[in-house]
């Protein structure tokens, strides 16, 4: 019995954890996602290493595997939600800035973490993987903690998400490219133009599904005499974008789960939905999502002279996202408090910048302990995010200059901000 159930107890424990540490957190006037980060860097192998000491009695070969998969659902319903929080409108409005920030945001910490890695002594293609590996961005957790705040609808909000879709195409098709000419599939000429067309085919496919079949699918459900037929169906639109991004169209799970929640929130259920599947995913999946990327970290695989590059190389990784994407804001309007903003919320590298880097070491193409490096990196940098993001809006409600792109201003989210406040 013990090892049937272990899978659901540890994910019980997490859950308990992930609650009192966010709760501790917000008690000290930070966002709720700090303190779920801090624990499971606290519980994973590089401190406590609760996974390691398991009683016997209490084995199950499928521990790590089930708390990975609540991890994945809780990322995916978090990015889910935040694609529920926008309106379509509000996010094309934010086209300029979103492309000149992610673009900068993936240029500037490739340049800086290749030339970094080169002063290091790493080898020419090494160091790009590594650069590579500082480009990416989850913008998760920063979401997360601007829902928290109740900006998430304001125009950094949009022009953040907006980048975030911009730099994820972006990594894909620099590493999809990188694979192509230096990895396993080298002599896989056509692979690129491939991975490329399955992209755009993917986005124009997904959207016009997105736009003109989901709402009126969505009205034909809600009639059926199901309990909560229309959060059920609402969860299927995500998982299935989310499938679909990944397998067909090569683009991170987390995008097409994003879109599944902007085209759902033109349609009149959209309260609906959001009240279900709030309850779900901050209830049970998001935290144990926060606390899972602490418990994949193992910080004592780093050693020696290793310490240092380690250091400096996430120095670049944030100052590069802040001066790369706070720079295109700034550029195309973004007066210099929105623009910081904007780059802090870019620096978070979570799951993708750990799927990059996993990439890189499956192709051989990374040696082992740089691997280690940029999870130092990876946490590092995730962790700090939302502190900082909670330190750039203590003056949240102050007048912001009119930007040329957004012409929306800040403004609460309403009901669910201030439930989850």
């Amino acid at each position: 019995v013990a090892r049937q159930w272990q899978p659901e107890w540890f994910a019980e424990r997490d859950l308990v954890i992930a609650k009192a540490s966010g709760a501790l957190s917000i008690r000290l006037g930070q966002p709720s996602v700090l303190g779920e980060l801090l624990a499971g860097l606290v519980l994973g192998p590089t401190v406590i290493n609760l996974l390691g000491i398991i009683p016997s009695f209490a084995e199950d070969t499928h521990l790590a595997a089930s708390i990975t998969l609540f991890a994945e659902i809780g990322v995916l319903l978090l990015m889910f939600l935040a694609g529920l929080e926008l309106e379509i409108g509000e996010l094309l409005r934010s086209g300029r800035v979103s492309a000149v920030a992610g673009t900068l945001g993936v240029i500037v910490p490739l340049i800086g973490g290749y030339l970094t890695a080169r002063a290091f002594g790493v080898q020419s293609t090494e160091a790009l993987f590594i650069g590579l590996a500082l480009s990416a961005t989850s913008v998760s957790i920063s979401a997360q903690t601007l829902m928290e705040l109740g900006v998430l609808r304001s125009k950094v909000g949009l022009a953040l998400l907006g980048a975030a879709v911009f730099d994820d195409i972006l990594v894909v098709l620099l590493l999809s490219t990188g694979s192509v000419l230096f990895g396993n599939g080298a002599s896989e000429g056509s692979s690129l133009w491939l991975i490329v067309a399955r992209m755009v085919i993917f986005l124009i496919v997904g959207s016009a599904a997105g736009l003109l079949l989901v709402p009126p699918v969505m009205r034909y459900v809600s009639r059926l005499p199901v309990n909560q037929v229309v959060v059920a169906f609402a969860l299927i639109i995500c998982l299935l974008f989310a499938w679909a991004s990944e397998a067909l169209g090569q683009v991170a799970a987390i995008t097409g789960a994003f879109l599944a929640g902007l085209f759902l929130a033109r349609t009149r259920f959209v309260h609906q939905i959001e009240e279900g599947v709030s309850a779900i995913a901050f209830g049970l999946f998001v935290p144990i999502f926060l606390v899972n990327i602490g418990l994949q970290a193992n910080l004592r695989d780093i050693g020696g002279g290793l310490w240092l590059f380690a250091i400096v190389l996430t120095v670049v990784a944030v100052l590069s996202k802040v001066i790369g994407s706070g720079g295109g804001a700034k550029l195309t309007g973004f007066n210099n408090l929105e623009s910081l903003r904007l780059g802090i919320g870019m620096i978070s590298r979570g799951e993708v910048g750990l799927i990059v880097a996993s990439v890189a070491l499956s192709q051989s193409l990374l040696q082992r302990e740089n691997f280690s490096v940029l999870v130092f990196m990876v946490i590092i940098a995730t962790v700090i995010t939302p502190f900082l993001l909670r330190m750039s809006y203590r003056e949240k409600y102050e007048p912001v200059e009119h930007s040329p792109d957004i012409e929306d201003e800040p403004q609460e989210l309403g009901e669910h901000a201030s439930a989850e406040k």
